[in-house]
């Protein structure tokens, strides 16, 4: 009988995530997660008063994530990831190494303030829309988006949901945890840009022709500025001690009921 319910497991299991990596007929991956997680509960491989418990120790993680992406949403649909890639753009003076860099630190300065989902998923379609009217090859300066979300995913507790995670939704205060991760994150960083130059150095050599750049109307500079703030009060909560999920969920909805009104 232990043996039919862990076969069950691992078949439900491996069928979910096979669901979430191919995404038959685009359906949703969030879909094969819940359809696998109730399924297990179905066939009686976990109780319903485990899967409970499974979901109440995610309270703070679901939070974070929920409030970082409306941030994250908002500062999208305000522009200001399409500002950041044109002023990248626009810093690089016709230097393809020089705009690798740029968008690359764009990325850490994202990452660090607004999670790795918020890099990997919003900045990049911005980068890559950018570097296509430069009419440059993308791919170096995606790698660059998609590398740097993981690489700088340390600096702070608010830079990656998995360090909810790891640390069951309550990381360490700002001063140990920068304290404890300064080092590795600088190295991470560092190391990431160097290898990612090396493999891509070719199509990083020459120049390219400026393109008009978007300009910090009124409303991408209300977003900045609204989105900024709402960075550095989690990272002052942080720095109290703060229940993270809380701060971030809280400030996202004030941030989306600001930017409604």
């Amino acid at each position: 009988m232990t043996a039919l319910h862990t076969a069950a497991t691992w078949v439900i299991s491996v069928a979910a995530i096979l669901g979430i990596l191919i995404r038959p007929k685009h359906i949703p991956e969030w879909v094969w997660a819940v359809l696998g997680a109730a399924l297990l509960v179905l066939f009686g491989e976990i109780t319903v008063a485990r899967a409970g418990q499974a979901f109440g120790k995610g309270i703070e993680v679901y939070l974070f994530l929920i409030g970082m992406m409306t941030l994250a949403e908002i500062a999208r649909r305000g522009g200001v990831f399409e500002w950041l890639a044109s002023r990248a753009l626009g810093g690089a003076n016709g230097s393809r190494t020089r705009l690798f860099s740029l968008l690359y630190l764009a990325g850490v300065v994202v990452t660090a303030f607004l999670s790795n989902d918020a890099t990997a998923v919003v900045l990049t379609p911005a980068v890559y829309a950018v570097v296509r009217r430069a009419s440059l090859t993308p791919l170096p300066y995606l790698f660059a988006c998609a590398f740097v979300s993981n690489a700088a995913s340390f600096i702070f507790p608010i830079s990656n949901p998995a360090n909810l995670v790891l640390f069951h939704g309550f990381p360490p205060v700002l001063g140990v945890w920068v304290a404890t991760f300064w080092l590795p994150s600088l190295v991470s960083v560092g190391v990431t840009a160097l290898v990612l130059y090396v493999i891509s150095r070719k199509d990083l050599h020459g120049g390219f022709e400026p393109t008009q750049q978007v300009r910090l109307d009124p409303e991408r500079r209300f977003t900045l500025w609204l989105v900024g703030i709402c960075a550095m009060l989690l990272i002052a909560a942080s720095f109290i001690g703060w229940s993270i999920g809380n701060s971030t969920f809280v400030l996202g909805i004030a941030a989306l009921a600001i930017s409604a009104i």
